[in-house]
């Protein structure tokens, strides 16, 4: 038996095969879950509904998570298709270019706006338009970045709309505990999505990570993966409120001696 058999899993913003969001799916599916996708109308026909396929899913719908309109219809639609929701997967984010690169402090009125809504209160609302159809024991989870916590160059006002998007995975989970639904983060580290490839230096940032990190090595979409299906499933049936760290150990250095090696 899958650790997630039965369960019923809609999944926001997977972009293509390299979207951590698809690491998640292809996850929950191994473990037994029916999943669902939701994400930008220009990404459905050509990259969103071939993945779907492959995991035999039958519901693909666009959203945009700015119009809470269209958040309600897809929950609608989820509703009588399939009923109740044991997992739902924020998996989304965007900042304008122009606000991940240079200072900080150029960051524009609007960019930042922008950023801290499809970021971070994205969250907030599909969590209120999911609530009513989310089955006792249900789980919800989103991603955040280590930028959250620390100065990372080139990650700008996405580094506050992700420390914005954590608070809000606590608040939540302190909102939704009594009614037996839990919330969560997983912080993973660097991995080449679509996502990324608008960070200015990311693949300098890619390369360094694997030399500087305790474990020696990048982080893949299995990784993420598997750490998901421990979150929504029964063997985290405790935890919430948490960020999780999926990144090989590179949170917990202070000062680190790039390129000494200590294997054995």
């Amino acid at each position: 038996m899958g650790l997630l058999d039965g369960r019923k899993a809609l999944i926001f913003g997977v972009a293509n095969d390299h979207s951590i969001g698809w690491g998640i799916a292809r996850a929950l599916r191994a473990h037994g879950a029916t999943v669902g996708f939701s994400s930008v109308e220009s990404l459905i026909e050509k990259r969103v509904k071939p993945l779907a396929a492959r995991l035999d899913s039958d519901f693909v719908e666009p959203c945009d998570v700015q119009d809470d309109a269209q958040i309600e219809r897809v929950f609608q639609l989820w509703r009588q298709r399939h009923g109740q929701l044991d997992i739902l997967v924020h998996a989304l984010a965007f900042a304008r270019r122009e606000d991940l690169e240079g200072a900080f402090l150029d960051t524009s009125r609007e960019g930042f706006a922008l950023a801290l809504d499809v970021s971070a209160y994205s969250l907030v609302a599909l969590a209120r338009h999911a609530l009513p159809i989310m089955a006792p024991g249900a789980s919800i989870l989103t991603l955040s970045y280590y930028g959250s916590e620390k100065v990372v160059a080139n990650y700008n006002v996405m580094g506050v709309a992700k420390a914005a998007l954590e608070a809000s995975v606590r608040y939540l989970a302190a909102d939704l505990g009594p009614r037996g639904v839990r919330v969560n983060a997983i912080s993973a580290g660097p991995v080449r999505t679509l996502a990324a490839s608008g960070i200015a230096g990311f693949k300098d940032l890619y390369g360094r990570f694997r030399d500087i990190s305790p474990l020696r090595r990048n982080i893949t979409l299995d990784d993420v993966g598997g750490a998901a299906v421990y979150l929504v499933s029964d063997l985290g049936g405790a935890v919430t409120g948490e960020v999780l760290h999926v990144d090989a150990g590179f949170n917990i250095l202070g000062v680190s001696a790039q390129g000494a090696d200590a294997r054995p």
